[in-house]
């Protein structure tokens, strides 16, 4: 089920001027295909724009954060940046993925929670902040949400507590993980979500977070601890 889009501006602090531009970059032509409401536009040109303002903006960041890397090493740290599986990252740190609109076949066959989808979605929210607010507020956005998560060396951190916990267990034949959502809490623009993950059914670590990504990430790292397994960064 899609959550408000009103929910999202809470949740990011931002507030835009024209509304029908935040609903546009939230808008799959599945969506549009279905419904044909007069008016209703996806979010594909969005996500064009999004695209070449992501490549802009990240590409003045790296230029000035690392002076001494040369014109090839930079243009792998930003491809490394901008491809679909850190697009995609962020797009579920933020929880995109719950404000998408989506046609009902999309929506059955998981859409909500592809890749794809999931990246182009980024790209056409900062798209539409673009034309809604201007670089300036792009800037703000994407040091909170992607600058920030870039280390000294130009590295994306990112600790997938998940995949260690998988090699970690499957290395020693402990058995299977599975990963429960048991829990929403908290207003829907401060939405909580609580996992678990069980190793053949014994209850093996819990975690929360804003996003079911991030609650089951917390839930393997409360497992990799609760295993004295040292987690690699």
């Amino acid at each position: 089920m899609n959550r408000e889009i009103k929910d999202l501006q809470k949740q990011l602090g931002v507030s835009f001027r024209k509304m029908e531009l935040l609903k546009q970059a939230f808008t799959h032509s599945s969506y549009v295909n279905e419904h044909r409401i007069a008016g209703h536009k996806d979010n594909e040109r969005l996500e064009f724009l999004g695209d070449a303002v992501l490549e802009l903006t990240v590409s003045e960041f790296l230029y000035e954060s690392y002076p001494g890397r040369s014109e090839g090493e930079l243009t792998k740290l930003r491809a490394s940046i901008v491809c679909e599986p850190s697009l995609v990252t962020f797009a579920e740190d933020l929880d995109f993925g719950s404000f998408v609109l989506l046609g009902k076949g999309e929506e059955l066959t998981g859409g909500r929670s592809r890749p794809a989808l999931l990246a182009d979605v980024f790209e056409s929210f900062v798209g539409a902040l673009y034309l809604d607010q201007g670089l300036d507020t792009v800037k703000v956005f994407l040091q909170k949400h992607v600058f920030a998560k870039i280390s000294s060396e130009g590295k994306l951190l990112v600790i997938d507590y998940k995949t260690q916990l998988q090699e970690h267990t499957q290395h020693h034949n402990m058995g299977s993980l599975e990963y429960r959502i048991v829990n929403e809490r908290g207003p829907a623009h401060e939405r909580e979500f609580v996992a678990e993950v069980h190793m053949d059914g014994e209850l093996l670590g819990t975690g929360a977070g804003r996003s079911k990504k991030e609650a089951e990430q917390q839930a393997a790292a409360g497992a990799l601890s609760k295993l004295n397994v040292t987690v690699l960064r």
